[in-house]
């Protein structure tokens, strides 16, 4: 008789589609405090859109069944009480100073100590530096739960993957890094993450190299995007274009195929920041990681003075001018807006004095409120405006007739993206 019973902590990006998979095969406890999450959720609706309703429908029913598979959503800790694994999906942000925020880390780690028992497993998956699991949240399960790793209870962390947006590389298609507190613990962790992972898993020899493993994924990827901003920078000085200088390197076998462009979202644009506040730890300053950093922070502004500079040489008054930015979200074809770079051309735009609307028909307007104090306007097509930033590649813009977004009005268009026609704009990177 299987008696394995999942609780996924923090049902985002990360969490849902894993919780949704893994109830496929077994009874799984869905926990968030977002209680209006929990509603959207429960009502068979994902507003994240990772997970389309029928998948969600079909796992949320199949619990309604005493004893079986299938996913039930609380925001009430005790629904967690007869479950063996716990899973963190929680999020890992920065503060505005950029150093690595661990409460929503603690307080999963409070909420599961306190229903912890004999030989259960606790498995994080959130984006943490080498060394957080045992260092920073097994203290937390221990004094809550008033018992001892590897003696009473064990620790895994196999870290997430999710590429919000992309319907190609899901959850289960995405290979596996797994680990656990002991060996055994790692053999468990492996055994349960590849009843789902079609892709497979691949078992690292400690929570450590686990841990440090995926927080230089997205560090290496942040570096390289930091390398060709820099270029883009370099090569409008030269009077080059980037993406057709890209092209041609391209050819070579083993030239790497990143492009500029603004670097956002809870990943790429946060995890460098864990790994460099380790190694300051350590007394040791990483300077390349940093420099990326700091390149790949500074491009809005930077975009945002090029943009200036076109609508002076075509005579358009910066004060007071008016500027269309399409794009809110932090990438295209989702809508997510955390940490988006997007506002930081805007905010930007407005330190000149330019009066700046914005479009995004993927974002919902009250988060953007909420977030970032703006207003999305719902139909840009009858205004004229001075400038049109494009700052994120939503399908919805590709085919958009550039003619009419000048609306005679000899606009200055700005492609951040790359997606039109280099003829048809004004400046790109």
């Amino acid at each position: 008789m299987n008696t394995t019973k999942i609780a996924v902590i923090g049902l985002g990006y990360v969490g849902l589609p894993l919780a949704v998979e893994f109830a496929k095969k077994f009874p799984v406890v869905g926990f968030d405090i977002n209680q209006s999450r929990v509603d959207e959720l429960n009502s068979g609706t994902d507003s994240t859109l990772e997970v389309d309703d029928d998948n969600l429908q079909s796992v949320v029913s199949l619990s309604e069944v005493e004893g079986n598979n299938g996913l039930y959503l609380t925001t009430k800790p005790a629904a967690l009480s007869d479950c063996n694994y716990y899973i963190v999906t929680v999020p890992t942000p920065t503060d505005k100073n950029n150093r690595p925020v661990l409460t929503p880390l603690i307080k999963a780690s409070e909420t599961i100590g306190k229903v912890l028992k004999k030989d259960d497993i606790v498995i994080y998956e959130s984006t943490v530096y080498p060394g957080a699991t045992e260092e920073d949240c097994v203290p937390v399960l221990e004094l809550y739960s008033g018992m001892k790793m590897n003696t009473d209870f064990f620790v895994g962390y196999s870290p997430e993957r999710i590429n919000p947006g992309d319907k190609l590389h899901t959850v289960t298609k995405i290979k596996k890094v797994t680990s656990g507190s002991t060996p055994e613990t790692g053999t468990k962790v492996d055994a349960l993450y590849r009843t789902v992972i079609e892709a497979g898993t691949h078992l690292a020899p400690s929570i450590k190299v686990a841990e440090a493993a995926k927080v230089i994924e997205n560090s290496q990827r942040d570096i390289n995007i930091a390398f060709v901003n820099e270029l883009a920078k370099i090569f409008s000085k030269l009077g080059i274009d980037t993406k057709e200088v890209l092209e041609a390197a391209g050819t070579k076998w083993n030239f790497l195929p990143f492009s500029p462009g603004l670097v956002g979202g809870h990943c790429i644009g946060v995890d460098p920041y864990y790994l460099a506040q380790k190694a300051q730890e350590t007394g040791y300053n990483p300077e390349i990681i940093l420099a990326g950093r700091r390149m790949n922070d500074g491009m809005g502004a930077w975009v945002a003075s090029q943009i200036v500079k076109l609508m002076i040489h075509k005579g358009h008054a910066v004060k007071d001018s008016k500027i269309l930015v399409l794009g809110i979200t932090f990438k295209e074809n989702c809508p997510d807006i955390r940490n988006t770079k997007a506002i930081d051309v805007i905010n930007e735009l407005k330190t000149y004095g330019c009066k700046v609307d914005v479009y995004d028909p993927w974002a919902n307007n009250e988060e953007v409120k909420q977030e970032y104090g703006l207003d999305l306007v719902d139909d840009y097509t009858e205004n004229k405006y001075d400038g049109v930033v494009l700052a994120v590649a939503h399908n919805e813009f590709k085919d958009l007739d550039l003619s009419k977004l000048r609306n005679g009005h000899n606009a200055v268009i700005y492609d951040i993206k790359g997606i039109w026609d280099k003829e048809q704009v004004d400046g790109r990177l």
